[in-house]
């Protein structure tokens, strides 16, 4: 029993990495660093700035991901729903 509850918190553990990973190669990939750094503003504002922004905001997820997508209040990012969303989850969950 207790050989099953290590081997399940590992591959969550895991899973989590291998997310956090896609992230970051996300951000790179689609160019998001060339604007933004995690905790320093660049041309764009930082991560951190952006997550503080909007942690109170219900709905920030779904606008950011709009902005995105549509590119109003920022350029065009050519991604699927769910690059968009990863990407912005990651921002979001910057501090």
């Amino acid at each position: 029993m207790k050989r099953t509850i290590v081997f399940f918190a590992c591959t969550l553990l895991c899973a989590a990495g291998a997310q956090a990973q896609s992230a970051a190669d996300l951000l790179k990939s689609k160019g998001c660093l060339g604007c933004h750094d995690f905790d320093k503003k660049k041309v764009g504002p930082a991560f951190k700035d952006v997550a503080a922004k909007h942690k109170d905001e219900k709905d920030a997820s779904a606008t950011l991901v709009a902005k995105l997508k549509d590119g109003k209040g920022h350029m065009k990012i050519n991604a699927t729903e769910d690059e968009l969303k990863t990407l912005v989850g990651a921002v979001l969950s910057t501090k």
